[in-house]
């Protein structure tokens, strides 16, 4: 039992979550409710969708594995009490459940390419197998490299569904919803620029939460290279561009009538990023970051659950 606990908290089973349920609403409360509209079935059918979904999740599991691998000199001085490598999992095992699963969540993805034409999608995962490999053996330790690449990532698991489902309108004419297919594409750049945004902010403040530790091994993260200072001003100028972004989407829909849409993003994802903006600059130890990750964290989930107001208006 032991055993079993500390793989599911290597492959962080909760994000593992978010993923799936990302990726979930996104295609049901986006993706479907666009397609029914016009009374259309969705050219990626749920049994693919749902492989393709399983291949997101293995592949993210596979870098959570090989990142934790890597960084294990570095969480014995940054979180000593949840170190699974070699403590719990033996090294080996760690580094084969990494290829085991990056491998499996490859397959699938060629699957899902080879049935809907799409060979960009293998090409495109297997790249994030290997950027994931990069960033735990590289990127991680260099400025803004591998806080950029993490967010790219996290913002591929909304794109890859948008842009696979557009995709495959526009190859079939008899498909082609117009109108629709750009709504489509809005939306999935919509929520794709948030997961990038605030995906960045958060990799940032961890960053500093984590400094000690980074600084001991030679890492180059921005508040090593710039100072906490200045890393407090990167952060804060993503969150008023995300604010602003996020006051210009409510103007947007309001003359939709989408009420309760917008109180919902006021309340659960725009007050608690100022509240956030206001705690950051009186932040100095590392648990005032490591709650301040958690709050961004918590507006992720709140931003991503805000999809349900699609499947509610269209």
């Amino acid at each position: 039992m032991k055993l079993l606990v500390a793989f599911f908290r290597l492959v962080r089973t909760l994000n593992l979550l978010f993923i799936a349920i990302t990726q979930l609403l996104f295609y049901f409360c986006v993706v479907t409710p666009l397609f029914e509209q016009v009374g259309a079935a969705v050219p990626l059918s749920v049994p693919r969708f749902v492989i393709l979904l399983i291949a997101s999740v293995l592949i993210a599991a596979g870098g959570y594995i090989i990142n934790d691998y890597f960084d294990r000199n570095i969480d014995q001085v940054n979180k000593p009490g949840k170190l699974v490598v070699e403590k719990i999992i033996n090294r080996r095992w760690v580094i084969w459940w990494h290829m085991v699963l990056s491998l499996a969540g490859m397959i699938l993805s060629f699957y899902v390419a080879w049935k809907t034409r799409a060979w960009w999608l293998a090409v495109v995962n297997t790249g994030c197998v290997i950027a994931l490999w990069f960033y735990s053996t590289n990127f991680k330790r260099k400025l803004l490299t591998g806080n950029v690449l993490i967010s790219l990532l996290t913002a591929w698991v909304v794109l890859v569904v948008g842009f696979l489902v557009h995709y495959m309108v526009v190859i079939d004419p008899q498909l082609y919803i117009g109108y629709h297919a750009s709504k489509l594409m809005r939306v999935t750049f919509l929520y794709g620029g948030f997961a990038f945004i605030i995906s960045l902010i958060r990799e940032v403040i961890k960053d500093i939460e984590d400094m000690q530790g980074d600084a001991k091994y030679g890492c180059r993260t921005m508040p090593i290279v710039w100072g906490i200072q200045s890393s407090k001003v990167f952060i804060a100028t993503w969150m008023v561009v995300l604010i602003a972004a996020l006051l210009i989407v409510q103007a947007y829909v309001l003359p939709f009538k989408w009420w309760w849409s917008a109180i919902y993003c006021i309340a659960l994802v725009i007050v608690p990023l100022i509240y956030v903006f206001n705690k950051l600059f009186g932040a100095s130890a590392p648990k005032d970051f490591h709650s301040l990750s958690t709050w961004v964290k918590l507006i992720m989930l709140t931003g991503i659950l805000s999809m349900v107001f699609f499947k509610i208006y269209f």
